[in-house]
């Protein structure tokens, strides 16, 4: 076990609270000691739902262990049926409940309730959240889905598909799936089951009524949608729609199965992603160094948009998601590098730094590194923070997600664009510090009235412990010259000329040396 400041996922139970707090009618009583119950916060505090996870915590306490935890357990689980009468039940421990063997299915079983009772056991010392969440939903979709519904026939009828992945917490999982149910209905196809989010244990019970299955979050409904192919013969899609060219290949793929024309949903340019790659602007994106690092559903994806519809160079590509390492690992060779797997925030800053990213597309942390290093980023995984979950409408899946990644992907560019340009004119007669905006007159505007007061430009200083004592006053003029989110770069650049030429001192024409060598 390390101990670290941050860490990308929680342990599985959590992953399994997400799955039932996205669920109607089911009850989750987790056997955890007092101090184990924070993660109510997770939804209030961060995703900002409006009423608790349905939880029920024994919250034990030190002078209990002495005594009978598993009647404190049995009691807890007694309690929560006579007051929420949930239509099922899912039982389990924390990871430091599970130190104690105390075994809730079996105690839950032995108190013979009305409902079905489904025991997890997750490791806690070995898996994490996202694998909590997954075996949680196959757990319950193989306890709860039933024989096999004969779907009624094809002929005079439209085709049903089930949506699975969605849970809660999840990064935008709310706005994707209104653009994937509005692609469905486009293409005449309707929805079954929605699973887990907004899914009850009864609507489980229905999902083999559906010809085939769409899996949006692989992390999380892989498992379950294998156990349906292979319980229901359902078929599954599993190309994840993020980016203009994965939804038109999910549209392409959902369409087939469910034996429909996908030309009119495809037609009529439905992103603004494809016309600005083409536009003359977009060229000053092209090429631009990227790291990118995420769940691996994210991760993939957007290493995908960013080198396919968007020209930048993926120079870094990694996940936390080890089981879905072997994916990552092949599409970071189709980029000629090596995929960065692991779950320690320090080996991520380190190869961000290594690979001298121009941009970061990742988690929270990732953001805190950027910041730290000087490089622009932007969100495009969990885990995230509450500004991650925005009230307005936010999707990443389907065209319309397609557009919020250009804004998402794009503009931390852009605007640093922009701040390097008002940094190049700071010295000149209009836009110098203590000017009048040049729309007014000196004394004031045509109709007399007093002239609006100076626009104060302050430009941002480079941490202190950023500035190397090597380096001449005059040079670290010069490089301030240089835009800021390429300033680190160049910087790096420098240092690493010097030190192979042991220079002890790094003056303008160093910088210009190290320019012309690494600009060959």
């Amino acid at each position: 076990m390390q101990l670290t400041l941050w860490t990308y996922e929680g342990p599985p139970h959590i992953g399994a609270m997400r799955v039932a707090t996205a669920m109607r009618g089911l009850h989750y009583v987790l056997h955890a000691p007092q101090g184990d119950t924070y993660a109510d916060l997770l939804f209030t505090m961060i995703e900002r739902r409006d009423a608790r996870p349905p939880v029920t915590y024994t919250t034990f306490q030190a002078r209990d262990l002495g005594a009978d935890t598993a009647a404190i357990f049995q009691n807890a689980v007694s309690e929560a049926y006579a007051r929420f009468r949930p239509e099922a039940m899912i039982v389990g421990a924390s990871c430091t409940a599970e130190l104690i063997q105390d075994d809730p299915g079996g105690l839950a079983r032995a108190l013979d309730l009305p409902i079905p009772v489904i025991p997890l056991e997750l490791p806690a010392y070995q898996k994490k959240e996202n694998w909590g969440a997954s075996e949680t939903f196959y757990r319950l979709v193989r306890a709860l889905a039933g024989p096999k519904v004969e779907p009624a026939p094809r002929e005079g009828r439209r085709p049903r598909c089930n949506i699975l992945g969605p849970t809660a917490l999840g990064f935008r999982h709310r706005d994707d799936l209104v653009e994937i149910e509005k692609l469905m209905a486009a293409l005449g196809i309707d929805v079954n089951v929605v699973a887990p989010w907004g899914a009850s244990p009864a609507d489980l019970g229905r999902l083999g009524a559906a010809d085939f299955n769409v899996v949006l979050y692989p992390e999380i409904a892989r498992a379950a949608a294998q156990h349906l192919q292979k319980t229901f013969g359902q078929p599954m899609v599993e190309t994840v729609p993020i980016g203009v060219g994965a939804t038109t290949r999910f549209v392409e793929e959902v369409a087939a199965l469910a034996d429909v024309d996908p030309a009119p949903v495809l037609a009529g340019a439905p992103s603004r992603l494809p016309w600005y790659s083409r536009s003359v602007d977009s060229t000053y994106l092209t090429g631009k160094r990227v790291f990118v690092f995420g769940d691996a559903t994210h991760a993939l994806a957007i290493a995908r948009v960013a080198a396919a519809e968007l020209g930048f160079k993926v120079v870094g590509l990694g996940t936390y998601t080890r089981e879905f390492a072997r994916e990552v690992r092949a599409e970071a060779a189709l980029h000629g590098i090596e995929a960065t797997i692991t779950d320690d925030y320090l080996d991520v800053e380190a190869a961000i730094q290594s690979a001298q990213a121009e941009l970061v597309l990742g988690t929270q942390m990732e953001r805190h590194v950027a910041k730290r290093l000087g490089v622009p980023c932007a969100v495009i995984s969990a885990p995230m923070h509450v500004q991650d979950f925005p009230a307005r409408h936010s999707p990443q899946m389907g065209f319309e997600g397609a557009n919020v990644l250009f804004d998402t992907l794009v503009h931390p560019l852009m605007m640093g664009l922009e701040e390097h340009l008002l940094g190049m004119f700071r010295e000149d007669a209009e836009f110098r510090d203590g000017a009048a905006p040049s729309h007014l007159t000196r004394h004031g505007t045509a109709a007399g009235e007093p002239a609006a007061p100076a626009i104060e430009i302050t430009p941002t200083a480079p941490p202190p412990d950023a500035i190397p004592a090597a380096w001449e006053a005059s040079a670290e003029k010069e490089l301030k010259k240089i835009p800021f989110f390429v300033r680190g770069k160049a910087r790096a650049n420098t240092e690493r000329f010097a030190r192979e030429r042991a220079l002890s001192r790094i003056t303008v024409e160093t910088l210009y040396d190290a320019k012309a060598h690494f600009g060959r």
